[in-house]
């Protein structure tokens, strides 16, 4: 996650500093081996400097004589390193190899022991993106198929718009070699969320193909004449989608572009696919939906528009008491900016708390100054070791001497505290990687250090995250403004209308805002990046079943009253918007019971959500708006052409 973050950020800027400066890089990965002696550590450690990806392995030899016995060293040195015949050994993997290098550590260590940091993290999740895609795609398709199979009178209509749709996402796929690399959650997330917002498209056409039909002989011209009356409702639907997604290419923080760029392209294949394959694919083979024809499985959903409208009032009130909490509540949420947590069933889970409960947490925070005045940088490691959560420091002035001049050392000794221009601190912290705790000993650390010189440079897990906090608070506000101007001007040239756009963003703009309120009022920490993202997402995803309602309800008001035509779109339309939002919601949720990383997960669960709340809002909420502004909306849409009662 972190190179994602913006190459001008300052911890970024730190760490290339470090690179430049030092080639001994900071711990990204700690090693617990129970019951060893200390001889038997000492080759543990041996083992994992061989292993090709690993460097910078620091063990107690390294801070104390261990030829000496341990008794007379400083019991707060050494308990960092052993304790109770528990060894924990501090290790750099290097990047791009996390994978291969932490299975050979597991190899090593075997089942027993433990290993945790940074570099398993990245590990974890590279390795499981794929399986876990496949493992949600394996449940997700055949509900899909049910899903489907029950909202259609033909067997194979389905397997039609799994094939429209899964050949755009394996072009979408085929296309990500295009640029370079993608991260992992894209790869875990974009292909399953195309197939998901994209389906729609093919439905609206075979639907369409299938009304044409019963009274056009030739199948050609049912489908040229399914096409058109097809085309400007998926081009409104895409378009929304498409504009949404955009959005989060806007940000600084480079997850949202590569997600954004991967859901664009997506929805783009998905456009050209239903548009140009699927009729061809349709017309080659139209007797097989012929031959394959079902009973209707669900019965017709007549007289529901009635019982809606005189949950209407209720439902206005409901949503007016509820808004404003959820507004408010949204934006207070406790927040994640990482990836969190490692579930406790998982290997990465059950090592990182064995490691805890044995030498407690211990978060490495590096910090560079200019090289030179011994008795200045004296004075300021004792001044951070006096900070609160800060367990250890070491340096040269606190592992060798300031007696001792560096020149007198071997460079073997001192190239990991000093380089030509800078002195390096490292200080141990008791924090969690992330929240108020540690986002304030980093504001502590940099402004002590300040203090004492000009020019001091931070880096680090927390401090990464420190500068994915800053950034991403920025994001949201672009990303969310973005996405609702470019969908109200979408709406705005779909409608001719200054007030559908308006009716059809508070409605969903609610749902989004009652769906991000649940962590607050659960009192559940939120992954940040699923919080940025899905607010666009369920967005841009759950507009089409306003959109959808509210066209049909706009035809009908031209022949009908207003209470009439309510109540015939609710008829006509709920079956069609519940297969959507069903579609949609068993996406997420499935992403949310599959996924063992965090980010991915809470994004399952929070567009699952997300879409069950848009349904019940644009069934219960868009028609009670939708009579209370009828006459605003004559008013304020062109040519409106109402019926009027003569």
């Amino acid at each position: 996650m972190a190179d994602y973050l913006p190459d001008d950020s300052p911890s970024m800027q730190a760490v290339d500093l470090m690179e430049e400066e030092f080639d001994e890089p900071i711990a990204n990965a700690r090693v617990m081996v129970k019951d060893v002696s200390v001889t038997e550590a000492l080759e543990y450690k041996k083992e994992l400097e061989a292993i090709d990806g690993v460097s910078g392995v620091t063990w107690l030899d390294d801070v104390v004589d261990v030829k000496e016995p341990l008794e007379i060293a400083d019991e707060d040195t050494v308990e960092p390193y052993y304790q109770d015949q528990y060894a924990l050994i501090s290790l750099n993997i290097r990047e791009g190899v996390e994978v291969e290098v932490t299975n050979k550590i597991y190899d090593l260590v075997g089942e027993d022991n433990a290993i945790a940091g940074e570099a398993v993290t990245t590990a974890t999740s590279q390795q499981m993106a794929g399986s876990e895609s496949m493992n949600a795609a394996a449940l997700l398709v055949p509900i899909i198929i049910i899903i489907l199979v029950l909202s259609t009178n033909s067997w194979m209509e389905p397997v039609f718009f799994l094939i429209a749709i899964g050949v755009s996402i394996v072009i979408n796929l085929g296309t990500n070699i295009f640029i370079g690399e993608i991260s992992f959650i894209t790869q875990s997330v974009a292909p399953i969320l195309q197939l998901a917002v994209s389906l729609d498209y093919a439905i609206f056409l075979l639907h369409s193909f299938s009304d044409y039909r019963k009274d056009v002989e030739d199948p050609a011209k049912a489908m040229r004449l399914a096409m058109k009356r097809s085309f400007l409702a998926i081009v409104a639907s895409a378009s929304t989608t498409f504009f949404g997604f955009m959005a989060l290419t806007f940000m600084e923080f480079g997850i949202g572009a590569d997600l954004g760029l991967n859901l664009v392209k997506g929805i783009l294949l998905s456009f050209i696919s239903v548009m140009v394959f699927l009729p061809a694919l349709t017309l080659m083979f139209y007797r097989w939906i012929d031959r394959t024809k079902h009973r209707q499985l669900v019965p017709d959903f007549k007289n529901v528009g009635k019982f809606v409208l005189k949950l209407r009032i209720p439902s206005l009130l409901l949503i007016l008491v509820l808004i404003v909490p959820a507004f408010l509540a949204q934006s207070n949420t406790t927040f994640l900016y990482g990836t969190g947590e490692h579930p406790d069933n998982t290997r990465a889970g059950q090592d990182e708390a064995m490691i805890e409960d044995t030498f407690g947490k211990s978060i490495p925070m590096v910090l560079l100054v200019p090289e030179g005045d011994r008795g200045k940088e004296e004075e300021l490691v004792a001044e951070l070791e006096d900070l609160p959560n800060v367990s250890s420091i070491m340096s040269y002035v606190k592992m060798v001497s300031t007696a001792i001049p560096p020149d007198y050392l071997e460079e073997s000794m001192t190239e990991q505290f000093y380089s030509d221009d800078y002195a390096r601190i490292t200080l141990y912290t008791e924090t969690d990687a992330e929240g108020e705790a540690a986002f304030s000993l980093i504001d502590q650390v940099k402004e002590t250090a300040d203090s004492y010189y000009d020019e001091t440079h931070l880096l680090g897990e927390s401090v990464t995250l420190y500068d994915m906090k800053n950034t991403v608070q920025q994001d949201n506000k672009l990303v969310n403004l973005l996405t609702v101007v470019t969908i109200a001007i979408v709406l705005l040239i779909t409608f001719r209308s200054i007030s559908i756009p308006v009716v059809l963003l508070l409605t969903i703009q609610t749902s989004v805002w009652i769906n991000l309120a649940v962590p607050y009022f659960t009192d559940t920490p939120l992954v940040y990046v699923g919080y940025l993202l899905i607010s666009t997402i369920q967005l841009a995803a759950t507009v089409d079943y306003g959109i959808l309602f509210t066209e049909n309800y706009y035809t009908l008001r031209k022949e009908l009253k207003a209470m009439q035509a309510i109540k015939k779109t609710i008829d006509e339309k709920i079956f069609a918007i519940f297969i959507s939002a069903s579609i949609l919601s068993s996406v997420g949720f499935i992403l949310g019971a599959t996924s063992t990383n965090p980010i991915v997960s809470a994004i399952g669960l929070l567009l699952g959500r997300g879409a069950l709340l848009a349904f019940l809002m644009v069934v219960f909420v868009l028609p009670a708006l939708l009579v209370v502004f009828d006459k605003v909306i004559e008013k304020t849409t062109w040519k409106a052409n109402f019926y009027k009662e003569k």
